[in-house]
């Protein structure tokens, strides 16, 4: 069955105005049969979002709002196509229980969700890591070279599978290798096929999942999918589940990718 199962709405902060109906219209159109609207969740309230207009996640305020307009939506279109109610939850070391108190209140409405890490952090600080090239230039001489912004990125992930989140924690790890987001301006020379086959042995481990996302495709300087086709590979030893995601921020960029990564579903 193809499925969408990462796209975003314009509930964004940093996304387009582009109406749900947009999305769910081109995501009929490309044969879709399944959708889930997986909006980046509101940030633990206590946590500075680094972000310059601290747009990264979705306002608390809007979140019934988001929630009840895909309820709708799913019964308008339960003819054409099945829409899931999603989230986009972010992994912030240091903000588990705030995070697990976010899945214990609003897990029971959710259908579909996915875990993804964003921000590292660097003794007390944290940088949203592919937020911009300038944003990981800087990184990359606060953690003391490419390959330990690298290195820091994948011991969170790995983390983050480990955390203790409640029983609404996120089964799906997403765009795993994200940090090549910037690759081809800051090329990485060490290989870092341990440190991913640890994170693919524990998701294999923990029954969970991988986001299978076109989006690192049309980015300009990173130009392969998240995982890479290498760990892809890898994941597929495993029998590890790979969900396609177009991890479209307009209607657009519904199914990019898609077509690339089919083999491999």
């Amino acid at each position: 069955m193809k499925t969408d199962q990462h796209i975003h709405t314009p509930y964004c902060p940093h996304g387009s105005a582009d109406p749900f109906e947009r999305y769910i219209e081109q995501a009929i159109k490309q044969g879709f049969r399944v959708i889930s609207f997986t909006e980046h969740a509101p940030l633990p309230p206590s946590f500075i979002d680094p972000t310059p207009d601290q747009d990264s996640g979705m306002k608390l305020e809007h979140l019934e709002g988001y929630i009840h307009t895909i309820q709708q939506l799913k019964a308008s279109f339960k003819q054409d196509i099945r829409i899931n109610v999603g989230f986009e939850v972010d992994f912030i070391e240091g903000f588990e229980e705030e995070t697990k108190t976010f899945l214990d209140t609003y897990g029971p409405e959710i259908d579909d969700s996915i875990l993804s890490v964003h921000f590292l952090k660097n003794n007390q600080t944290y940088y949203c890591m592919d937020y911009s090239s300038d944003v990981f230039s800087e990184m990359i001489n606060v953690f003391g070279g490419v390959e330990n912004v690298y290195k820091a990125y994948y011991d969170t992930v790995y983390k983050s599978i480990l955390s203790s989140l409640g029983a609404h924690k996120p089964k799906r790890i997403g765009h795993m290798t994200l940090v090549h987001k910037f690759q081809k301006a800051f090329p990485c020379q060490k290989e870092f096929s341990y440190e991913t086959n640890r994170i693919l042995d524990l998701i294999q481990e923990q029954k969970m999942q991988l986001d299978y996302n076109g989006a690192g495709l049309y980015k300009p300087l990173c130009e392969e999918p998240y995982p890479t086709d290498a760990v892809v590979k890898e994941a597929k030893k495993r029998n590890i589940p790979l969900i396609y995601g177009s991890d479209a921020h307009t209607a657009k960029d519904v199914g990019q990718g898609y077509s690339r990564l089919e083999p491999m579903l």
